[in-house]
């Protein structure tokens, strides 16, 4: 885990795109972008520019053609 991650710190819509990266990896082993898209609620370009802040603050890594969770000091339960 990663000090300094402070989940209170993120917007909404990082939150709401987070939260879809946790579901979609535990379930499928990584999170496709446009499942990201449907599962958030949101729009491919707000999904875009969260994935960008969460994959820069660590929160989100790439993984082939999709996403996972980076190293984290919360827990998300699914």
């Amino acid at each position: 885990m990663i000090e300094g991650h402070d989940v209170q710190a993120l917007s909404d819509v990082d939150v709401y795109v987070y939260e879809a990266v946790a579901s979609l990896a535990v379930e499928h082993g990584m999170a496709a972008p446009a499942a990201l898209v449907r599962a958030s609620g949101l729009t491919e370009e707000q999904v875009r520019e969260s994935l960008k802040h969460l994959i820069e603050h660590g929160y989100v890594v790439p993984r082939q053609d999709g996403y996972a969770l980076g190293a984290h000091t919360f827990e998300v339960e699914y």
